[in-house]
């Protein structure tokens, strides 16, 4: 794993609550080994978004903004299979 998507995965997993680190952390999880540039881009992008913005756009209640609209990676972000269920 690059420099790079080790400081992703640390963004993505250490975010506050759990609820987001679950959410944020399980997404990098399960898609970051296929990404290519511009997903990784998309990605780095949006850990900078506030949690509850990234929330609301992956449950559906809120859609995200014209520079996050790789719909594949909004698509996959809302499916939620990525949680792991206790």
């Amino acid at each position: 794993m690059t420099d790079r998507l080790k400081r992703l995965k640390y963004r993505a997993w250490y975010r506050g609550t759990r609820e987001a680190d679950a959410m944020i952390g399980g997404f990098f999880d399960k898609h970051s080994a296929t990404w290519d540039e511009s997903e990784i881009a998309w990605f780095e992008a949006l850990v900078d978004q506030d949690d509850v913005d990234i929330m609301a756009w992956a449950l559906g209640k809120a859609d995200p903004p014209a520079e996050f609209a790789l719909p594949h990676l909004v698509i996959a972000l809302r499916k939620l299979d990525y949680i792991a269920r206790p």
